[in-house]
């Protein structure tokens, strides 16, 4: 075990990436799912929306109605791999109960208060197919080394500071592995492993598989498979949505999912936006010519190297 934590902390100290910070805003919503990418040094991002949904269960004969507001709250600091956030979520749940005797109540209140940091492990760069010229078939094919994907890791801490008709339990750790799959310039797969709720009798392990293809240079399109494991129950999602990116700080985005379980019907629909105030200065870096200093062009430019 010891020589595991020594690894880890190896790795975590070796590792040089600077191709964090993109010259537009990169926000995790309208998904759940959270990219292996910090959003880059001083730039503060607030991610924000409105959630509403209908829910019918055969199990419990009730229905509930959520609606609520989640706020994302991420800055970059010390080093272009890390990131700090905040996720937090208030939530009203109405309940309808018919079984024997019909009854409605009412719950609202903080659902979730989390403070965490993720921190990129390994970027996957790729060549720059674009200049072979030798082979049409070498400049166009598939580039296989695309499947290895880049991987970040998060940890957080659930805090005690959720209100009552919401507290499972006390303070409890989060992990998730976080890995992203860029196929080509415009579609990416995403995918998240999470333990949540460590060390309690309410501890989820959850997947989440998200799709996202650009279809121009301002809209973007999204599909997303989330499954969560627990004890009692298991529950899967399917949502889809889109984002509009208004101004390089500022993008708008709906979203809608479905539950895929046989005994529980229902969807949550959200609309919502991202904003960051970006503060982000280059990293000077020794050019080859002249020994002058040259910025460092960050991953935005990376991207535009991708063919």
């Amino acid at each position: 075990m010891k020589n595991f934590f020594f690894v880890i902390f190896f790795v975590l100290s070796v590792q040089q990436i600077s191709a964090q910070y993109t010259d537009i805003i990169n926000s995790k919503r309208p998904g759940n799912s959270e990219s292996p990418y910090g959003v880059g040094t001083d730039v503060f991002q607030a991610e924000t929306g409105f959630f509403y949904g209908q829910g019918d269960s055969d199990r419990t004969f009730a229905r509930i109605n959520p609606m609520g507001t989640n706020l994302f709250l991420r800055y970059g600091k010390f080093m272009e791999q890390l990131e700090f956030n905040l996720n937090f979520t208030y939530q009203q749940n109405d309940l309808q109960f018919n079984n024997v005797l019909s009854s409605t109540s009412q719950i609202s209140g903080i659902s979730q208060f989390t403070v965490g940091a993720k921190y990129m492990i390994y970027q996957k760069e790729f060549a720059d197919k674009s200049k072979e010229i030798r082979s049409w078939k070498k400049r166009t094919e598939f580039d296989k080394s695309r499947w290895i994907p880049s991987v970040g890791v998060y940890l957080g801490l659930n805090t005690n500071l959720s209100s009552e008709d919401y507290k499972e339990s006390g303070i409890s750790p989060k992990a998730a592995i976080l890995l992203q799959n860029d196929f080509t310039p415009r579609l990416n797969l995403i995918t998240n492993l999470i333990a949540d709720k460590i060390t309690t009798d309410y501890s989820v392990y959850s997947y989440i598989l998200t799709m996202t293809y650009a279809m121009n240079d301002l809209w973007s399109i999204f599909v997303e498979n989330q499954g969560d494991f627990t004890e009692y129950r298991n529950d899967f999602q399917l949502g889809t949505g889109a984002a509009y990116l208004y101004s390089r700080n500022l993008q708008f985005d709906a979203a809608v999912r479905a539950n895929l379980n046989p005994d529980e019907a229902g969807f949550i629909a959200s609309i919502g936006a991202s904003w960051r105030l970006d503060m982000h200065q280059d990293e000077l870096v020794e050019s080859n010519q002249g020994g002058k200093p040259k910025k460092n062009g960050g991953l935005f430019g990376l991207f535009k190297k991708k063919k």
